[in-house]
């Protein structure tokens, strides 16, 4: 989810077709289920520094074999990448080196091995959760952004699966995935936010379950007990460990969570990821090979992103930057936004918050998140307040509603 692969090499240029010229082959952007093309490229033995880790593992004879595999687990969104390449003159340009923003998106496909149990294949997917996250160029804080699958924003013109392409819309958020897969997801989001996006990541249910599996689940801290029967969620009351399986339920109901809306399932939604930082960093899983890899295996079999990311080298460059970022700096928070004008089930990004927020990540400077119970009344119905201090020679912090990974969850 950070840098590609350096010194690993990415063959293969993209063609200067015209944008809007249909084309032939797969679909411009991923969906988790496999539109995505499997990497098949050698890589040099220069990619030593995660080779050298993967050796511990098992014997020398059997290391590269291993490195091999995980390599091989991830697919390459080939599609999604040559379609943005088409637009790369209309993307916005990135501001400050170093400095990462990577879109993370949760599929909601049916189709798959495992996947029929939550609902019919219907042929299309959504996007269930999308999340914009922010690694500052220092590495010292990361910052991740909901954005509400019922937000209304402008989709541009995007290519569908069968070649043909669509008109540019005003419609709900996760109707660019639904079209248009990830290439649409990616310029819908920059669209929006005016911040360049230089990974993109798609993972669905079982690619979601397995990883939390391989952590030997995560606990979570429940007000009152549960049953859920269409969640298949039957827990007690307090601190409760989850596996793969219950923690899918548990992110993604509504009925028997909190008041049923979606604000409420994106706020469970990031309480839950940061209960999944503090789990990797508290079992010292990404120092012990032994730990490391079956949630590398996990992982990388799950996993759907762009070809610069798409290598172990990628993901071993994200496990050494962001191995040391705090707890506390780890930030989760949703889009400052209100019930929309023209419909009260749909939302809206309220301004001039939401342009704060992202004026901020555009340009790498901090974001405060206020703790629960100290939050001041915001300038709009978006959660965020009136600035705060901010480091020396940088303008005031504005503070944004949300949470860290280093809360106790029954806090």
């Amino acid at each position: 989810m950070v840098v590609g692969a350096h010194g690993c090499g990415t063959e293969g240029d993209v063609s200067d077709d015209d944008a809007g010229t249909p084309l032939d082959g797969p679909p411009p952007g991923a969906s988790a289920t496999g539109d995505g093309l499997r990497r098949r490229r050698r890589r040099r033995l220069g990619c030593g520094g995660i080779a050298v880790a993967v050796l511990a593992v098992g014997a020398a004879g059997a290391g590269w074999a291993v490195y091999a595999k995980l390599d091989g687990n991830i697919t390459a969104d080939e599609a999604a990448a040559a379609e943005l390449a088409r637009y790369d003159k209309e993307r916005p340009t990135a501001l400050v080196r170093g400095a990462q923003n990577i879109l993370l998106i949760g599929s909601d496909s049916r189709s798959g091995d495992g996947n029929a149990r939550y609902g019919r294949d219907s042929g299309t997917e959504r996007s269930d959760t999308t999340i914009l996250l922010h690694l500052a160029a220092g590495r010292d804080s990361a910052t991740a952004v909901s954005l509400p699958r019922d937000l209304m924003v402008d989709v541009p013109g995007c290519r569908r699966p069968d070649g043909s392409r669509t008109a540019p819309v005003l419609a709900q958020f996760n109707h660019a995935y639904e079209v248009g897969g990830s290439a649409c997801s990616v310029r819908t989001v920059e669209k929006l936010t005016g911040i360049r996006l230089d990974h993109h990541v798609v993972v669905d249910f079982q690619g979601f379950k397995k990883l939390v599996d391989a952590l030997d689940g995560v606990e979570v801290c429940l007000r009152a007990p549960v049953d859920d029967e269409d969640a298949g969620l039957r827990l007690p009351a307090g601190r409760v460990t989850l596996d793969g399986e219950q923690a899918l339920g548990y992110v993604r109901a509504r009925k028997s969570l909190g008041d049923g809306s979606d604000t409420d399932r994106m706020d469970r939604q990031q309480r839950f990821l940061g209960a999944l930082v503090n789990k990797v960093q508290s079992n010292d899983v990404l120092l012990n090979p032994v730990k490391l890899y079956p949630v590398l295996d996990a992982a990388t079999s799950s996993l759907t992103t762009d070809p610069d990311l798409a290598s172990l080298r990628g993901l071993y460059d994200l496990v050494r930057g962001l191995r040391g970022i705090p707890t506390e700096r780890v930030q989760f928070l949703t889009v400052p936004r209100e019930a929309y004008a023209g419909d009260v089930n749909r939302d809206q990004l309220v301004e001039p918050d939401a342009e704060r927020l992202f004026t901020r990540l555009r340009t790498d400077e901090p974001v405060a998140i206020g703790a629960a119970g100290e939050r001041e009344e915001p300038t709009g119905a978006g959660g965020a307040r009136e600035p705060g201090p901010g480091r020396l020679g940088e303008s005031p912090a504005p503070t944004f509603s949300g949470n860290t990974a280093a809360e106790d969850i029954c806090g």
